[in-house]
């Protein structure tokens, strides 16, 4: 029975990494004075550095601009990305990112039927408290009971740390819980800690694979919507996949 759903942030509850991280970084390098900017394109090649603050500190290893010493690196990377989260937050409450298509829906279903509602995610918990504030309003810790979040989590995805946490702090087995994510370094992640894992792929990992996912689709709302029925049947799926894969084995 799925007793929990485990779901990252960026990119699988919202396109925040384009339209919103990307942005936010930029605004942060103007507010420092620094003549960096990420495109589209170049912050698409960044998503593959897990973490704000070890992308600004690999993308400054290829800059001939950038502090030569390891320590000023690392002091101008943490004030980049402390200025960048206040800059987030505001993009967040002016409504500019929305949850993406059947989010909400699955949402509401969980709560309906007594489906315990879970974050993992490698990005800070002011990120989080700006989208899911603005998402579902000052009560958001009510509907989603368990946060794992970078300051609790600091190894980041693809290591399982965020997703071991979290299932124990919901006091549940692997077995009875379901991961979604939208990129290949989020599922292999679920995957290290034994979990099953959805794909709704976002926007910067339309092309990517991913082995081993559950299901892979645009969204929760593609055709057939994806509903609670369908996510227990892929929990009931990988279990009985599982068993069956051990038999062999044996």
């Amino acid at each position: 029975m799925l007793r929990a759903l485990i779901w990252d942030v960026d990119g699988t509850v919202a396109e925040t990494e384009r339209d919103g991280h990307r942005i936010a970084f930029n605004q942060a390098f103007e507010a420092l004075g620094l003549p960096w900017r990420w495109d589209v394109a170049h912050y698409g090649d960044l998503l593959n550095v897990t973490g704000g603050r070890e992308r600004l500190l690999h993308d400054m290893a290829s800059r001939a601009d950038a502090p030569a010493g390891a320590p000023e690196r690392e002091a101008l990377a943490r004030e980049l990305h402390r200025i960048k989260n206040v800059a987030y937050a505001d993009l967040v409450l002016q409504g500019g990112i929305t949850p993406r298509p059947g989010v909400r829906r699955v949402v509401d279903e969980c709560r309906a039927t007594g489906v315990a509602l879970a974050v993992a995610t490698t990005t800070s918990r002011s990120n989080v408290e700006a989208l899911f504030g603005s998402i579902w309003g000052p009560d958001w810790e009510r509907i989603f009971t368990t946060v794992v979040c970078a300051e609790d989590a600091p190894v980041k995805k693809p290591h399982p740390q965020a997703y071991l946490l979290a299932l124990q702090r919901l006091g549940v087995a692997a077995n009875e819980a379901l991961a979604l994510e939208d990129s290949p370094g989020g599922l292999a992640a679920a995957r290290a800690a034994g979990l099953a894992c959805g794909v709704t792929k976002s926007v910067y990992f339309t092309d990517a694979r991913f082995d081993g996912a559950a299901w892979v689709r645009e969204d929760l709302d593609a055709p057939p919507p994806m509903t609670l029925a369908r996510l227990q049947d892929t929990l009931a799926g990988s279990i009985a996949a599982s068993s069956a894969s051990s038999q062999v084995t044996t």
